[in-house]
């Protein structure tokens, strides 16, 4: 079942500071029992982020077209060898 999340959804803050996520988020993004949200405030709004169980997963490949067209293990072996001059040698 599809829900629409385009109008906003009302929650109530408990005696504890908490609040539940309303099952239309849960189910749109995945988010099950167990999983950890990310906090964030910007321009005064609350954001709750879905926790990636991998950040290293998460962003593979994030940008792919920048290096799309470098020779990356060059790139790579130049960083290395700024810093640590030794490692060209």
């Amino acid at each position: 079942m599809k829900y629409d999340m385009s109008q906003p959804v009302s929650v109530k803050v408990s005696s504890r500071y908490q609040i539940a996520v309303p099952s239309q988020a849960r189910e749109r993004l995945n988010i099950q029992r167990g999983d950890r949200l990310l906090v964030d405030i910007h321009d005064g709004l609350i954001l709750l982020i879905p926790m990636p169980k991998s950040f290293s997963t998460q962003f593979a490949g994030l940008h792919r077209e920048i290096w799309s067209q470098s020779d990356t293990a060059k790139y790579v072996n130049e960083e290395r060898e700024d810093w640590n001059p030794a490692v060209g040698k």
